[in-house]
This record gives structure tokens, sequence and C-alpha cells, in this order.
């Protein structure tokens, strides 16, 4: 039984594959795969795992002895899922395995952004509180936490242990309406954005929620509101939502997801980094605890003995 995995580097050069050699006969390991080597590298094999190289109609018409692909991710985008099932090829994914990790960074952006902390840490590389007459500065307010609204999109594992942290810093939770959901019982998110200090952004990025926060909703927001997503690049409209921290409508902003990863061409929120900006951004490393990344591959491990086992 041979596996091959097309871009273990996606995962880091730390992380052990062994409880995937042990579940298969051979397993061939490639750093990185462009689209146009898949085909080629899956040839022959039976299992196909991939976290980010992209699976197309091609590659699996090409491949007429391959039966399992496993996504070493939640998201399942990268994949043919149409011409996978017209070919009985079974595709599973793993969830779950970041929560902590991720629920750790939002709460890191949270706290970022309610400190200024990348502000007050450029004031002192300039020398403000050596300049100061008096023992501490004042120069950027400080949000605090307790007894102020967070609003969550996407109650599912990540957005349910944001919560749970949240609470612990006695902020009120509410999770909005699912996006496109008129059936939902939960307020909408543009009744809650009026009234919240901080949102929080962990739902899936498809056609309800692609530019979720717009032009519109960030007008509807809390002036001084902070806005995080720790979800999918695209959720929100990136530029608005700059262009409202530059007018100081909104009062901070933290992504750790960009619509094109990595941002070859650049992005306006990189640029603006050397900004004046109460603003942060990460690498789409919210997932990337070695704790994390470990349970994605023993989570894997446990996909292919399923699917073997039946």
């Amino acid at each position: 039984m041979r596996a091959v995995l097309l871009d273990a580097t996606t995962l880091g050069m730390d992380i052990d594959l062994e409880p995937l050699r042990e579940c298969v006969d051979t397993l061939e390991v490639h750093p990185t795969s462009t689209p146009d080597q898949v085909a080629e590298r899956l040839r022959g094999a039976r299992i196909a795992l991939t976290n980010k190289a992209p699976i197309d109609q091609r590659a699996i018409e090409a491949t007429p002895e391959l039966e399992l692909i496993c996504v070493l991710a939640t998201g399942t985008n990268n994949i043919d899922l149409d011409a996978a099932r017209r070919a009985g090829i079974e595709v599973r994914n793993v969830s779950a395995y970041g929560t902590a990790s991720v629920a750790q960074h939002t709460m890191a952006l949270i706290l970022g952004l309610a400190t200024q902390l990348n502000l007050v840490q450029r004031d002192l590389a300039l020398g403000a509180w050596q300049r100061s007459p008096h023992f501490s500065l004042f120069d950027r307010p400080i949000v605090q936490l307790a007894g102020k609204r967070l609003t969550i999109v996407g109650q599912g594992e990540l957005g349910s242990e944001v919560a749970r942290l949240a609470q612990a810093f006695g902020m009120h939770v509410t999770f909005a309406a699912r996006p496109g959901n008129a059936s939902d019982p939960r307020p909408t998110l543009d009744t809650l954005l009026p009234e919240s200090d901080v949102v929080s952004l962990h739902c899936p990025l498809n056609d309800q929620t692609r530019g979720l926060i717009d032009t519109h909703r960030l007008a509807l927001l809390k002036p001084g509101a902070l806005l995080i997503n720790c979800a999918r690049g695209g959720v929100i409209d990136e530029l608005a939502a700059l262009e409202a921290l530059r007018r100081g409508t909104l009062g901070g902003l933290a992504v750790d997801t960009l619509p094109e990863e990595p941002p070859r061409a650049g992005h306006a929120l990189l640029d603006a980094l050397s900004e004046e900006l109460n603003l942060l951004v990460t690498p789409h490393s919210a997932w990337a605890a070695p704790e994390a990344r470990a349970r994605i591959v023993e989570l894997t491990a446990d996909n292919i003995r399923t699917h073997f086992a039946r």
C-alpha cells in the first residue's frame, strides 16, 4: 500500500511522520509539489496525502489506483470533490486538531489590540518612556476587556473555545446567526455589530461569508471596536477595514490570514504595518503550535486505518 505526501514542509520540518509510516507499506514524502507535479507523483499510489497541494480532475483521472485522499487540514477546497466522487475516491479531512492553538492565538490578538501593544513597543523604541515626566505613559489608551461585548461568528469548536477564554476575562459573549440562514434563532450580525466592542470571526469561507465584513457592516460597527479574523482571507473586505482603521472609526484590526497565501505580490495590510495603526498581521500561524501539527498527523493516520478497516 503506497502513500504519497505531496507537501510535507507545510506541516513544518519538526513534525514526526512516523504515525503515517506505521499504517502504510510505503510513504513517499515530497517537501512541496506544484500543480503540474501532482499527477505524476501520485501515479500508482492508493493514498494521496496533501495539505495545500491541489488535486484536481486531471490528477484524479490520471491515477486510477487512487482510492483515498487525506487532507491534512480541515478545508478541502484544494480537492476537486466532484471528480473524486465520480472516481469512487474517498476524501477525508481532519478537524479540531488546533482548537487550543487557534483560540490562544485569537486571544493574543485581542489582547494585543486592546493594549495597542505594537504601538507601545514602537513608542518605547523611540524613547517615549525615557522622556516621560511621569513613571508611566498614558498615550495609548487601553481597552479593559472585562465587561466588554464580544460577538463571535462561528459557534464550532474554535468559536466555542474562544468564547470560553473570553468569558474568563469577564467578557459578555454572543454568537451571531449563521450568515445566510434565515431560520437561525440567534441574533443577526447586523443587530449585534452596533453594540459589539470586539468581533471575532471563526467561520468558513463560502458564498455566504465572502466579504461578510464589508463597507456596510464596518459602518454598523460600534466606533472603536476591535475586529479579528482568524477564519479565512476574504471573509472581511481587508481594504475597507484598513480605511476604517485609518479614519479611526475602527479601533483595531488583527488578521491571521489573507486572500492569497503566501502574499507573493504583497498586500495593503502588510504595507500598512509601517504606519501608526493599531494593526496586527500574523502569517496564518494561529493553527501552528507543534502539538496541533502533530495532532494532524495522528488524525490522518486514524483516517487511513478507518478507511482500510472497512
